[in-house]
């Protein structure tokens, strides 16, 4: 629930000291302009607080690992709501109400999550699971988005060190593999997921499990 918190706040805290050129830059999302993946974060801060209140009785269906479901093919554009997050992104046309939108449902979203208890069971994409894997899976995902864009943009802060490190655990447990020792958090998130091309002596290093990589999320 902590690295939730931080992780997120973090990311907001990136966004909001970003300037208007930045948001027209690609970001390390296939086919998505910062503008674009900053809308989807909108986006996703909405899906936190719709699935927050959406209670279950049932017992859990998946976990923070089992959430996730792993493919090896990357996005091609073509996927309907990727593509209505770029048309959405562009009609907000100013930047700042962009973010002025993100920081209002993210600020939502952050404090809905620390008022929720860990243990209650909430259901989204039709799967029960407790607060508190649907909340720690999400970190995952804030630290990828944070890559996103402080991989592509010279001066904007990675993702909190601990933050980094609980979501290679988590692809990793995904992977059912874990990755060399001698790769940093960032290597195993961005190799991993196919955000940055490993190199020849990477690839060496990873031995079988590259030929199981990219790690498509979903």
């Amino acid at each position: 629930m902590d690295l939730f918190t931080r992780s997120w706040a973090a990311l907001l805290a990136v966004v909001a000291g970003l300037p208007e050129r930045d948001f027209g830059r690609p970001s390390g999302c296939a086919g998505w302009l910062v503008r674009d993946l900053v809308c989807h974060l909108v986006i996703d801060a909405q899906d936190v607080l719709i699935t927050l209140v959406t209670p279950a009785d049932a017992e859990p269906t998946v976990d923070a690992v089992t959430y996730w479901k792993a493919g090896n093919q990357p996005p091609d554009g073509d996927d309907p709501l990727d593509a209505l997050t770029v048309r959405l992104a562009a009609a907000y046309e100013d930047p700042e109400l962009l973010k002025f939108h993100l920081d209002d449902v993210g600020s939502a979203a952050g404090r809905a999550a620390r008022l929720a208890d860990p243990d209650s069971r909430v259901r989204t994409q039709d799967q029960v699971l407790t607060t508190g894997d649907y909340l720690a899976a999400y970190v995952l995902e804030w630290t990828l988005h944070h890559l996103d864009v402080s991989d592509r943009l010279p001066g904007v802060a990675g993702p909190p060190a601990e933050g980094a490190a609980a979501s290679r655990a988590l692809l990793e447990a995904i992977a059912g593999a874990a990755f060399p020792p001698s790769f940093s958090d960032t290597d195993v998130l961005l190799i991993g997921t196919g955000r940055r091309v490993p190199t020849p002596a990477r690839l060496d290093e990873l031995g079988a499990l590259a030929t199981r990589l990219p790690l498509v999320l979903g």
